[in-house]
């Protein structure tokens, strides 16, 4: 192990933030330097390369919620609480899905608010490891799996767990939750179940190519999902400083998604 290596896995290394005065970077393009003490070596990372930045303990956490200040999990989850009560229905009994679970910071936000039954699947490897580190007791079982491409087997042992609620965090569009994905883990819900996610604004306009827009409003127009909560709000900072706006939304199940809607 090196000394910038070092540096990563004990938290003594500083976050700095590229110069973007000659350019506006999209969120996919976003990335940080991470600088070991005493200036010992630099490394590049992507905001998206998520394999490297759960392999350092701490770094999601000082990136999007100290540096970024990013509200999403709690917004979400505060969200789902809201309608949950209003319906007189008891977070202690819902079965949730949290698809993209990453590090752990959505399932640790349904524990706050009193859902005890939490199961985590995400597609990258060292999202499962660094929920085993720094948040072990938050999900019943953790898969790591392509929900696209389960087995018969697969598909059967989460069927069974009868999922009354899932949960999407700032994992949607940009190539890591596609509309595909998202169908499956609804799909995988029984009726009625709640749902609730969150997606950027951009992604539910006219201009959409990411296939949201269609799928989301196709759904709420044929009776799929009954929309109880949409709100734009702030989901963080960008590397520029400027507000990136999501919409959050929360939701009743009502029926799957038929086959033919997503090829």
């Amino acid at each position: 192990m090196n000394i910038l290596e070092k540096d990563m896995m004990t938290d003594d290394y500083s976050i700095i933030l590229p110069d973007t005065q000659s350019q506006t970077l999209d969120q996919d393009a976003e990335y940080c330097i991470l600088k070991g003490s005493n200036g010992a070596g630099e490394q590049r990372i992507r905001f998206h390369d998520y394999e490297k930045i759960y392999a350092i303990p701490g770094l999601y956490e000082r990136l999007f919620y100290k540096k970024l200040k990013c509200t999403s999990p709690s917004t979400i989850c505060g969200y789902l609480k809201e309608v949950v009560d209003k319906n007189n229905s008891e977070l202690r009994n819902l079965r949730v899905l949290d698809l993209g679970a990453g590090n752990g910071m959505v399932g640790e936000e349904l524990s706050k608010i009193g859902v005890e039954k939490v199961y985590g699947i995400d597609i990258v490897k060292n999202a499962k490891k660094a929920v085993e580190r720094d948040r072990p007791d938050i999900y019943r079982k953790y898969l790591i799996e392509d929900i696209t491409d389960l087995s018969i087997s697969q598909r059967e042992d989460l069927e069974s767990e009868s999922f009354n609620c899932m949960t999407t965090v700032a994992a949607l569009g940009y190539g890591d939750i596609p509309p595909k994905a998202f169908v499956q883990g609804f799909n995988l819900l029984s009726t009625p179940a709640w749902i609730a996610f969150n997606i950027k604004e951009s992604f539910l306009s006219d201009c959409d190519s990411s296939g949201f827009s269609i799928l989301i409003n196709k759904m709420i127009d044929e009776g799929v999902l009954d929309i109880k909560v949409q709100e734009r709000y702030q989901h963080r900072l960008s590397i520029e400083g400027n507000p990136l706006y999501y919409v959050a939304l929360v939701g009743k199940k009502l029926s799957d998604v038929p086959d033919n809607w997503i090829i």
